[in-house]
């Protein structure tokens, strides 16, 4: 079966096949930061952006996928580096062995654009599926509170 769709802005028609998972076609195509972590849908390592909203690529059917838009980590990266997203994490020390960042960032990402004004609380419960071993979560709560601060206010 053919399926077309974007990938970070960038159109492609890969062959699948019959229950494939966007994880394993995405891993295919050269895309390793979307994670294979759990097996089991509790992790978030595999979270992308499927038309602007977040989603678990490691129960998201390709077949699914096809006429639509999927963004991965990548596209959150700018030519001058990283997305003030991915800078936020940094500076409040929220980023250690690194596996949980990519899910993590497109999930930020999408709980920003909805509420551009969350609380520590909203954000805990937005990642709620997004499993880190390493942070105890509380930078990076801090670091997402905070970008959304500066945002609203228009600087660092």
């Amino acid at each position: 079966m053919k399926v077309t769709f974007k990938i970070n802005g960038k159109t492609h028609t890969v062959d699948i096949e019959p229950g494939e998972f966007l994880l394993e076609t995405l891993r295919k195509l050269g895309y390793k930061s979307v994670k294979h972590g759990c097996d089991t849908a509790s992790c978030g390592a595999c979270s992308v952006q499927l038309d602007g909203n977040p989603v678990l690529s490691c129960r998201t059917f390709t077949a699914s996928v096809d006429g639509h838009e999927v963004k991965t980590v990548e596209a959150f990266s700018n030519n001058d580096g990283l997305s003030d997203i991915q800078e936020a994490l940094l500076k409040e020390g929220a980023v250690q062995c690194g596996f949980c960042i990519p899910g993590l960032v497109v999930t930020a990402d999408a709980l920003l654009r909805e509420n551009p004004n969350p609380t520590e609380e909203d954000v805990k419960e937005y990642l709620n599926g997004n499993l880190c071993r390493c942070t105890g979560y509380e930078s990076q709560t801090r670091a997402i509170v905070k970008l959304a601060k500066d945002r609203r206010s228009g600087g660092e």
